[in-house]
């Protein structure tokens, strides 16, 4: 039986999982998707643990959720929304925790320290190096054009299945790639010289 389940889209699978309670149906849909959502929320928050708690958090979503997908949606569209939206949250409770004030009571100013524990890179190559700073420069491109750079971009997802994961008109999806590849092309420039 595990040889024909090898063998089914993903839709064939999920539907599997939904109708019989199949979980060899599951585990073949978290082995395909595993790597690639990791690689994508990776990209996305920038921390190593915090994607993979992220990405076990979308298959638990996933496994306690199953009937809401609906057949006429590709799975990994449905399947990238659930990890985008736990990465947004991410990004959201991180933006209130990452800025600490210090307040001196003498003075009149606040000194504000960004929190750099979610970047300590460890770095051993050139190509790591350029690896790291190419992350650095993505996490400085704001998140509404970080998500859909790097749905298309590296994950090569459709402007069609772009638009259905994030919820936004194509004609939003293209202008936000535009605008996302210029900014992230602007941070890069120089990534040679350094």
């Amino acid at each position: 039986m595990k040889k024909d389940l090898f063998a089914l889209t993903d839709e064939e699978l999920i539907k599997e999982f939904q109708d019989n309670d199949t979980i060899e149906a599951y585990e073949i849909l978290v082995k395909r998707f595993k790597d690639p959502l990791t690689n994508f929320v990776y990209r996305f928050v920038g921390n190593k643990d915090v994607s993979t708690d992220i990405v076990q958090d979308t298959m638990i979503k996933f496994y306690l959720n199953k009937d809401s997908y609906k057949s006429f949606a590709k799975f990994s569209t449905w399947i990238y929304t659930i990890a985008g939206n736990l990465a947004k949250n991410e990004l959201k409770r991180r933006k209130r925790r990452t800025i600490l004030s210090l307040h001196n009571d003498d003075e009149e100013y606040t000194l504000q320290i960004e929190d750099k524990k979610f970047f300590a890179p460890d770095v051993s190559t050139d190509s790591s190096i350029k690896g790291e700073k190419i992350q650095r420069a993505l996490l400085r491109v704001k998140p509404v054009y970080r998500e859909v750079v790097l749905l298309r971009d590296i994950q090569g997802f459709s402007y069609e299945e772009i638009a259905e994961i994030t919820d936004l008109s194509i004609g939003t999806v293209k202008s936000r790639i535009n605008r996302g590849r210029a900014q992230l092309q602007k941070l890069l420039k120089n990534i040679h010289r350094e």
